[in-house]
């Protein structure tokens, strides 16, 4: 089934009436987009008040489910940890008998992924600023393309707040926390390290030792743990590999890791979700009338 235009009218007429419709379209939509760019600033603002540094914070307790290992709890304020009471039982970390190794948090710890989230988040609401007040809002390249910027920094926001293994497991060797935010000092041996995984709160703790040499391997030691004649280490991940931690080369002994879900992180992801959802939408729509063609994300 086809439209046709009655009276007839000729081929160049027929063309130049479409180019009209299609620039009134345009004009339309660009007009109608001011409204959804504010609505994005709206939502924006939402997830900086999520994150934003408000007493009392969020309580979240870090406990292991099955064990004894980990029990206690952190409070986050913005994007840093400012208390924490952790007690730990770990067979590889010594502890005075019968009792549990006490982690008191005396100084803020920062969480490096929700200051990356924050300024993402702070470069979009600029974005959306450019395009309300300073750029031509009646250009149409210009506004695809600061859809396509803010496209881009609420996925980067998104995705960290998801947490790329990168960041949630590791590198923990490289910035390690100071020992001497805790009270008592954080052991030599133990390593503490907090990311965030799906908008939840992760704690990964590793007990290490030095990495033996190539005369260790040969030792008496070494020969009673492949027989058999030791206690067997906790199996993990990270059997066997070596890292340079505080200027030694070291194996990780023992590794637990516990979470906590963050509802002030789950709200700033699920918003960040929804706000990334509508800008792509509105990229396609105005790229249809623009003519372009369909972006694969």
């Amino acid at each position: 089934m086809s439209a046709a235009v009655w009276p007839q009218i000729s081929h160049d007429d027929l063309i130049r009436e479409e180019e009209a419709s299609l620039a009134r379209e345009l004009e339309w939509l660009l007009n109608s987009l001011q409204e959804t760019l504010a609505s994005f600033r709206s939502g924006l603002e939402e997830c900086i008040a999520l994150l934003a540094p408000q007493e009392p914070g969020s309580t979240l307790v870090l406990s292991s489910l099955r064990s004894e290992s980990v029990k206690g709890f952190v409070t986050r304020v913005g994007t840093r940890i400012i208390k924490g009471d952790i007690h730990l039982r770990l067979p590889t970390l010594p502890s005075p008998r019968n009792s549990s190794h006490p982690l008191h948090l005396t100084s803020p710890l920062l969480l490096p992924q929700l200051t990356t989230v924050r300024n993402l988040i702070n470069q979009a609401l600029d974005v959306v600023d450019v395009s309300t007040w300073t750029g031509d809002a009646r250009s149409a390249p210009f506004i695809s393309g600061q859809l396509r910027l803010l496209n881009e920094n609420i996925a980067e926001a998104r995705q960290t707040l998801k947490g790329e293994e990168e960041a949630v497991g590791g590198r923990w060797w490289e910035e390690p926390v100071d020992e001497k935010a805790f009270d008592p000092p954080l052991p030599a041996t133990l390593s503490f390290h907090l990311s965030i995984s799906e908008a939840a709160l992760v704690l990964h703790l590793r007990t290490v030792s030095p990495a033996p040499s190539e005369s260790d391997t040969l030792s008496s030691f070494s020969l009673r743990t492949r027989l058999g004649l030791l206690p067997a280490l906790p199996s993990h991940d990270e059997t066997g590999q070596t890292f340079v931690y505080r200027g030694q080369e070291v194996r990780v002994k023992e590794k637990v890791r516990v979470e906590s879900q963050d509802p002030s992180l789950m709200a700033a992801m699920a918003k960040l979700s929804a706000l990334e959802h509508g800008v792509r939408v509105s990229r396609r729509a105005l790229g249809i009338v623009m003519g372009e063609e369909e972006e694969e994300d």
